[in-house]
């Protein structure tokens, strides 16, 4: 399992990164906030990465710090958010943000990520309001 990458930035795009490390360009779907905190092409860059592994592919996402790792994994143990979508809220939330939304019970805060409505928003906070400390 992939945990870490250190190398340089290759390219970017619109929900990607490609990480050169020694030679190896590895695509990362990041969250918004992350594509915009990293540096220049050809700059150093250091992400902590989630690896899925599934039966086709394997899909790696990046994190600029544990904090936003931890996030992740914690919203995507809800039924219905997919990588895709705990990336979109990280994306409109930070991982501090997050946390007050649900304890606030806040569905509107979740609603404005990409693929979050109403229903999700509910699930989300109804779901995680016990679990966030």
């Amino acid at each position: 399992m992939i945990a870490k990458l250190k190398g340089l930035v290759d390219s970017v795009g619109d929900d990607w990164a490609v990480i050169d490390v020694a030679g190896v360009g590895y695509r990362v779907f990041c969250s918004s906030r992350t594509l915009t905190a990293l540096p220049s092409a050809g700059e150093a860059v250091s992400l902590w990465i989630e690896t899925h592994v599934r039966e086709d592919h394997i899909h790696l996402d990046g994190f600029g710090s544990v904090a936003e790792k931890d996030a992740f994994q914690f919203v995507t143990k809800v039924q219905g958010v997919g990588t895709k979508v705990a990336l979109a809220i990280l994306s409109v939330l930070s991982p501090d943000q997050m946390a007050q939304a649900i304890a606030a019970q806040d569905k509107t805060a979740f609603t404005r990520a990409s693929g979050v409505g109403p229903k999700l928003a509910a699930r989300i906070v109804t779901e995680l309001k016990d679990k966030v400390g």
